[in-house]
C-alpha cells in the first residue's frame, strides 16, 4: 500500500476556505473602517474652524491689539488643537510665538479659557503640575476657546506679548469676532 506524502485536493480546499475567511474579514473591516472615519469626518468638518474664521479672528485681534498699543503674537487652532492661522506683528517679542500658539492648544485641549485653568493648576488644585503634560501647557491668560453660533467649540485662539489681562483681551475680542459674521 502506497502512502501518499501530501494530499494536494485537500489542500487545495482548506488554503480556498482559509483565504474565504480572509477575504470576508477584511471586506467586514473595510466596511467597519468606511463607517466610523466617515461620521468623525462629517463631525469635524461641522465642528472646525474654517481657515475664513481663522483669518477673522486673527485680524480683529490685531485690531484690538493695535488699538490698545500693544504687540503680540496671534495663534488660532481648530477643532483638533492644528494650527489653523498665526501671526507674529511686527517687533513683538520672538519667545511669544511659542507661548501664543500653546495657549491657543491648551485652551483647546480643554475647552477653557487658560486663565481660568491657571486656577486650578496651582500647588494643591486638582491638576496642579498639569502644565508639564502635552508637551508643555501654558495655564495663565490669553488662550480662549472659539465657539460658533450653535456654541460648538470650533478652535481656540492664543495671544501673548502683552501683560496676562491685556492677552486675554485681545484674545477674548478674537473670539468673539467670528460670531458677529
Amino acid at each position: 500500500m502506497k502512502r501518499k506524502l501530501f494530499d494536494f485536493k485537500s489542500h487545495t480546499s482548506i488554503s480556498k476556505s482559509v483565504e474565504k475567511k480572509k477575504t470576508l474579514k477584511y471586506i467586514q473591516f473595510l466596511l467597519l473602517f468606511l463607517i466610523f472615519t466617515s461620521t468623525i469626518i462629517k463631525a469635524q468638518t461641522i465642528t472646525d474652524i474654517t481657515d475664513k474664521y481663522a483669518l477673522s479672528a486673527v485680524l480683529a485681534a490685531i485690531e484690538k491689539a493695535e488699538s490698545m498699543d500693544v504687540l503680540v503674537n496671534i495663534a488660532v487652532v481648530d477643532a483638533g488643537a492644528n494650527l489653523k492661522a498665526f501671526i507674529r506683528m511686527d517687533n513683538s517679542f520672538l519667545g511669544s510665538i511659542d507661548v501664543a500658539i500653546k495657549k491657543a492648544k491648551t485652551s483647546r485641549y480643554f475647552n477653557i479659557a487658560t486663565g481660568d485653568l491657571g486656577k486650578l493648576t496651582q500647588p494643591g488644585g486638582i491638576i496642579y503640575n498639569i502644565e508639564l503634560s502635552n508637551n508643555g501647557l501654558v495655564s495663565f491668560p490669553g488662550g480662549v476657546p472659539i465657539t460658533n453660533k450653535e456654541g460648538a467649540i470650533i478652535g481656540a485662539i492664543g495671544v501673548s506679548g502683552g501683560t496676562i489681562e491685556e492677552d486675554h483681551k485681545i484674545a477674548s475680542f478674537g473670539a468673539k469676532s467670528i460670531l458677529k459674521n
